[in-house]
């Protein structure tokens, strides 16, 4: 019996997950696009740019860090294969 409010959705098969070297043309054309841009400047503003104060709590200094983490490497992912072999 399916209920809608349980826990019975994580029955369901879990999606491949696909290869670095698919994850990072499609990042590459999502964040070639204007609103992509837009997107990823915005999680860089609220995240990589952003500072705590100095009363700034474990927990908040941590899941920033976990923010940061995760755009870093989406604009890693984003950046073209041509633009990261002209940088080595």
């Amino acid at each position: 019996m399916h209920d809608p409010a349980g826990w019975d959705w994580l029955q369901d098969a879990p999606a491949a997950v696909p290869a670095p070297a698919e994850l990072a043309p499609a990042c590459a054309r999502l964040f070639a696009t204007a609103d992509g841009k837009l997107l990823l400047a915005h999680l860089r503003r609220t995240t990589v740019d952003r500072t705590l104060g100095a009363s700034a709590g474990d927990a908040a200094l941590r899941m920033l860090e976990g923010q940061r983490a995760l755009v870093l490497r989406l604009e890693a992912l984003a950046r073209p294969a041509a633009q990261i072999a002209g940088q080595g």
